[in-house]
């Protein structure tokens, strides 16, 4: 009698593939998670409450390694900005974080005065020289100029592709 042709031959089969997979997921989880340097321990950036709290003390370099959603909370933002898809940030001292829908439209604003030519640009111009351009309804000098020197350019990088994804809502 011929036996039925089955996806995993044996029990061991199914217990090879799955100690396969739970040592992937171990994997990912110790890459994802473990210090930036061997031997150091992960700290918690300062807490950052409100932006008079938003200092260039109280700011850890952010290198790019980091998971985005710690990028954007070590570095502060969520204190003033809603970003979609960051789940504490909720602030409204700044504009909301909708840039794939929004670059754009500021870019063609005629009251913009920057430099940037692309999408790309503004956000990171925006990020970097906050002044250039200033939403209606909000008041100037109250994000930070320093931000060129608490991110690096990987995590501006990873900041950036991060906030042209978000589409606002109609």
């Amino acid at each position: 009698m011929a036996r039925d042709n089955k996806f995993f031959r044996s029990n061991t089969e199914l217990f090879v593939i799955l100690t396969i997979l739970c040592l992937v997921v171990l994997w990912t989880i110790n890459r994802v998670f473990a210090p930036d340097t061997p031997g150091e321990e992960p700290r918690d950036p300062p807490e950052i409450e409100t932006a008079s709290d938003v200092t260039v003390a109280n700011i850890p370099l952010a290198t790019g390694k980091e998971p985005i959603e710690k990028i954007f909370v070590q570095s502060g933002c969520p204190v003033c900005h809603t970003i979609p898809g960051i789940r504490v940030a909720k602030g409204q001292e700044g504009p909301k974080l909708e840039l794939g829908t929004n670059a754009r439209k500021r870019l063609a604003d005629p009251a913009y005065q920057g430099n940037a030519g692309t999408e790309w640009e503004y956000v990171q111009e925006s990020i970097l020289n906050p002044g250039a351009y200033i939403v209606a309804g909000y008041r100037d000098h109250v994000m930070p100029r320093w931000y060129g020197q608490k991110l690096s350019a990987a995590a501006l990088d990873k900041m950036i592709r991060y906030l042209l994804r978000i589409e606002g809502v109609p």
